[in-house]
């Protein structure tokens, strides 16, 4: 079905590959989150994402989307796929490279075009070259050696001439160029320097030796966050399947958790709150890529630790959990808009057990859905905030049952 998007007509169906192109927190999407359509109709769509949470939308709202079965190498940084082809171009480099060729779990292939390389070894070079940063320094020299030698650590070499008499030049004061006189080293008399003949009678201060990096306990974090993944990796599988969890299943658990505790407190519920939120983290971690999931328990921490980032986490899901109770609605599920409601209400009540979360969201009623000003919200007392909003459910509710 052809729909408008912002980039203009598109043709979807079920099953289509599609890409988000937009940050939305209501949806719970970024610019490259990916997904596969389940619905489409003229104004609406519902996409099952690859991290397995389903939303849907109208277009009218939210409209940039686009086919989703190839994407650049910037928004692919952080995706794992099963297989992944990679179109190699002339602007690549060692590190895109990189990037571009560690996507994939099972298989990856490469591809170029003979327009753009002309045999193996262009393309090698290309793909292997060393793209560092240029500095002031870089473009001091003045030999043709040292500028061929730059040229040659950059991948340019061949792309930059030099004539056979190459020289320095420069321009004197009128404008006009001319040849720069070279001296011997002889001849160059040495500059004073501002410091020259400053005589110091401080004694030297005692050096202290420099504490090494703690690479030992970086390494045991690490191990300890791969087996505690593993473990939880299995109890879940049992319980996706059907099957009893094992005792020795719960003890593994257990003890790999409390292993992660003792090198990190409050690890353990990093990486709880970690996989709730991307649960394709955990199987990496357990297969040993963790990087992503370290990175997002530390994310985790830093929530844990903020009032205010605590709060955007609450004001997101409770939008989010508002949209799906009125799309609930209009598709006549009153029991998944139920089940939404008593989290709702589960969230309005946990305001109880974090009052400095609290007090950041009566700045943000009108974020929640109150409409009772800011300044009102900033004057509750404690625990109002969760009467209110609890309130609101049941306003809701009794709203929509009278539709």
């Amino acid at each position: 079905m052809e729909v408008q998007t912002e980039r203009g007509a598109r043709a979807f169906a079920s099953g289509d590959r599609i890409m988000f192109l937009k940050n939305e927190r209501g949806l719970g999407v970024k610019n490259g989150t990916l997904g596969q359509v389940e619905r489409v109709s003229l104004d609406s769509m519902a996409v099952r994402l690859d991290d397995g949470r389903s939303v849907a939308f109208d277009l009218k709202d939210y409209a940039h989307v686009d086919h989703g079965y190839a994407a650049t190498i910037h928004k692919s940084q952080g995706v794992t796929v099963d297989r992944a082809h990679v179109l190699a171009t002339p602007g690549m480099d060692r590190h895109s490279a990189y990037v571009a060729l560690s996507r994939h779990r099972d298989g990856v292939q490469l591809h170029h075009g003979r327009d753009d390389f002309a045999d193996d070894r262009q393309l090698t070079c290309t793909l292997g070259r060393e793209r560092a940063k240029d500095i002031a320094s870089d473009y001091s020299r003045d030999t043709a050696q040292d500028i061929r030698a730059f040229a040659d650590r950059r991948g340019l070499l061949g792309e930059i001439r030099l004539p056979d008499n190459a020289s320095v030049i420069q321009r004197d004061p009128r404008g006009e160029i001319a040849p720069v006189e070279r001296t011997t080293a002889a001849e160059q008399k040495p500059r004073r320097g501002m410091f020259a003949g400053l005589k110091l009678n401080a004694m030297p201060a005692p050096s202290t030796p420099a504490k090494a990096p703690a690479r030992n306990q970086d390494r045991d974090y690490v191990r300890a966050v791969e087996r505690a993944s593993r473990s939880a990796e299995a109890v879940l599988q049992a319980r996706a399947s059907g099957a009893p969890i094992l005792e020795h299943q719960k003890v593994a658990l257990e003890r790999t958790s409390q292993a992660l505790e003792q090198i990190r407190p409050g690890a353990s519920r990093d990486l709880q709150s970690a996989i709730q939120r991307n649960p394709a983290l955990l199987r990496d971690a357990a297969a040993g890529r963790s990087a992503p999931l370290i990175d997002a328990m530390t994310q985790e921490a830093r929530v844990r630790a903020d009032p205010n980032l605590r709060a955007d986490r609450f004001v997101e899901r409770w939008q989010q959990l508002s949209q799906d109770r009125d799309r609930l609605y209009r598709a006549g599920d009153m029991t998944g808009r139920e089940r939404a409601g008593k989290e709702m209400a589960g969230m309005a009540k946990s305001l109880e057990r974090d009052p400095q979360m609290e007090s950041v969201l009566r700045g943000r009623t009108r974020d929640l859905g109150l409409e009772i000003g800011m300044n009102r919200g900033r004057e509750m007392g404690g625990g109002e905030l969760g009467r209110q909003l609890t309130q609101e459910l049941g306003i809701g509710r009794d709203r929509g049952m009278s539709r």
